[in-house]
């Protein structure tokens, strides 16, 4: 069989009707909503289906809907195929923490627990130090990197790097505009992400320790799967280590190119989104070589299906 991983996306994914058919269908799926709403004490359902939107987006609501969604999505897919071993997990921003549950590391309950809080400090630190983000299309990093070494508008950095020519920057709303003019002047495109907070930038930074605290009081498992962390774009083990990392995460760059190069280094086959939209897809098609591997998704049951019929395939 194929090796095989499996990616969770995060904010930016979510979309008015998200799990809707798992939870018309499903028990298992809507037993794990009434638990995360009870965790969360948000009306994920209701945000989830009908919104609407400025609501779903905002941050202390988005974090725990669509970790809910992801979950869901990964349990059927359990169920669906008992035996089903990927190679790694990883997930895209907040949705690392869909990883480490997937993958072992903390339980559904802590998991929701961690998202919902993690939520709350990034929409307190956001209040604080207001700001957004923005995709810049058509540079690369390095190129990126260089125009901001002589920007001085504002405060502005690379929050996520997501393909050889998509880079995330994030910011505070002088810097975001200043830095977006300079870059467009440069060849890229700009193009402003549906988010309320600026994520992965040194204005979430008074959140990091309050995060940290939070995550000691959470138990930490091994990995069963090793996970592809943000942060470093490598594996880790040790769950002191993972707590360490985890806290640092919401202020610091998304290394996503790095991360999908080094599964692709290591034979992955076969890239399973699982969770809402088409987002992290979109992407592999911008990183992974032309058959080199295959990316399927699914936040559907229908999509379920074809997802099932891709692993068996796999082995043929």
């Amino acid at each position: 069989m194929k090796k095989a991983a499996v990616l969770f996306p995060g904010q930016g994914s979510q979309y008015l009707g998200m799990g809707r058919e798992f939870l018309e269908l499903d028990g298992a799926a809507r037993d794990l909503m009434e638990k995360a709403e009870k965790q969360s004490g948000v009306g994920l359902t209701k945000l989830c289906l009908d919104g609407p939107m400025e609501e779903l987006t905002r941050v202390l609501h988005l974090q725990p809907a669509i970790t809910t969604v992801n979950l869901i999505c990964w349990q059927a897919l359990v169920r669906a195929l008992p035996d089903f071993r990927p190679a790694f997990f990883a997930g895209h921003s907040l949705g690392e923490y869909s990883a480490l549950c997937a993958a072992g590391v903390v339980s559904p309950r802590d998991c929701l627990a961690l998202v919902t809080r993690r939520g709350e400090l990034m929409e307190r630190e956001g209040a604080k130090r207001p700001g957004g983000m923005r995709a810049v299309l058509g540079l690369t990093v390095d190129e990126v990197e260089s125009l901001l070494e002589d920007f001085t508008g504002g405060m502005v950095v690379i929050a996520n790097h997501n393909s050889e020519r998509q880079v995330v920057i994030s910011g505070d709303l002088v810097g975001l505009g200043g830095f977006s003019d300079v870059c467009s002047r440069n060849g890229a495109r700009i193009v402003p992400l549906n988010v309320s907070a600026p994520n992965h930038s040194p204005l979430l930074g008074g959140a990091v320790e309050d995060l940290a605290a939070v995550l000691r009081d959470i138990d930490f498992n091994r990995p069963s799967v090793p996970v592809v962390f943000n942060v470093t774009a490598e594996r880790e083990e040790d769950p002191a280590a993972i707590r360490s990392i985890m806290a640092r995460q919401i202020a610091t760059r998304v290394r996503w190119y790095e991360s999908i190069n080094l599964m692709l280094r290591e034979g992955v086959e076969l890239f399973i989104e699982a969770g809402s939209g088409k987002v992290l897809s979109g992407l592999m098609r911008k990183i992974v070589p032309r058959g080199a591997a295959t990316c399927v998704q699914f936040d559907t049951p229908e999509g379920l299906a074809k997802v099932v019929e891709a692993i068996k395939n796999s082995g043929s």
